[in-house]
């Protein structure tokens, strides 16, 4: 099959966040991430978010009064009772994530979940089921996956510009000093589900199909593990080449090489920024520019998308579906069996 060559490379799809139907959102524990995520809706969005809920009344009033929110609710059942609530952000410890999800859809809110769906897929299974159960919506803040950048990046996957794509190579490391609760092992400490989840989540969206996982870990202290390579492949021998760590600082750039050509994504590559699409043939040399940024730069992507889906009425997305977050689960449950 002849390959696909281009003078310029597409144009992002992804719609203006600011044009999207606004929701009301309450925010499911009021930790540094949710912080974030409010910071980004409230700079990008005009989405609306009216409550935060916390197991301290304290914290959740301090949260609402630096981001001017109407309400703050001192429990998690007062948040998901409150009916000028559409959807609720999960924002609480990777544990808590499935409970709080299932509990949110029972009480008939949409939910986005921040990343890790779930600490299994196991967990992650059981919120779909309730999901359908409900007849809500329910996501994954998978942010990176609704940025304009993978959307570029997407149509060049999807157009056959790389051809039959061999290889991935994805990194993602950052120094924690042993006080953060990256160090807990009863928060899911480590760097699988904090970091890891991004490279597994390229290598899914490239491959989709992943039939081989072997790892290799290095503990950081007892019982928790400090860094990670894992080795991925599909059922034609393609592979990734993955790796993260929390013991220090590393490149979190990404490949993705194929037999035409090879897309070099600059690090972080999970966020906001540039890319350059090269042929191998000594053709074309195409760059993405995009100023680097941060989550606050692209959280807000996810939620917009949320918002558009469920005034269509629709209750999952397709740029990242329910199945892809329990197939990025099963890689992460077989790396830690591994380990």
């Amino acid at each position: 099959m002849p390959a696909t060559v281009l003078s310029a490379l597409p144009v992002a799809r992804t719609p203006d966040p600011l044009e999207a139907p606004v929701l009301r959102w309450g925010v499911l524990g009021p930790g540094w991430i949710a912080h974030r995520f409010v910071e980004s809706l409230q700079a990008h969005t005009r989405q609306q978010v009216v409550a935060v809920g916390s197991r301290n009344h304290d914290r959740a009033a301090a949260f609402a009064a630096q981001w001017g929110l109407p309400k703050a609710h001192g429990s998690y059942d007062a948040l998901l009772d409150d009916a000028g609530v559409d959807i609720v952000y999960i924002a609480t410890t990777h544990p808590s994530h499935r409970d709080n999800a299932i509990d949110a859809l029972d009480a008939g809110k949409h939910v986005l979940v921040e990343k890790p769906l779930a600490m299994d897929a196991a967990g992650a299974r059981d919120i779909a089921a309730a999901a359908a159960r409900a007849d809500r919506f329910v996501g994954e803040a998978m942010w990176t996956k609704f940025l304009p950048k993978f959307d570029v990046i997407r149509q060049l996957l999807d157009g056959g510009v790389l051809g039959e794509i061999r290889t991935v190579i994805a990194d993602h490391g950052e120094f924690f000093t042993p006080d953060h609760r990256i160090y807990d092992p009863a928060l899911a400490g480590g760097p699988l589900l904090d970091l890891g989840t991004y490279p597994i989540a390229l290598a899914h969206m490239v491959f989709e199909s992943l039939t081989s996982v072997i790892a290799h870990g290095q503990p950081a202290a007892p019982g928790l593990t400090g860094q990670i390579s894992a080795l991925l492949a599909d059922a034609s021998g393609n592979q990734a080449v993955l790796h993260t760590t929390i013991l220090s600082d590393t490149p979190t750039s990404a490949v993705i090489s194929g037999r035409d050509a090879t897309l070099h994504i600059d690090g972080p590559f999970f966020m906001p920024g540039s890319f350059t699409l090269t042929r191998h043939d000594g053709g074309s040399v195409l760059r993405y520019h995009e100023a680097p940024g941060t989550q606050t730069d692209g959280l807000h992507f996810a939620a917009a998308e949320a918002a558009r889906l469920i005034t269509a009425g629709r209750v999952e997305s397709e740029i990242h579906p329910l199945r892809s977050a329990i197939a990025t689960l099963e890689v992460a449950d077989t790396i830690r069996k591994q380990l």
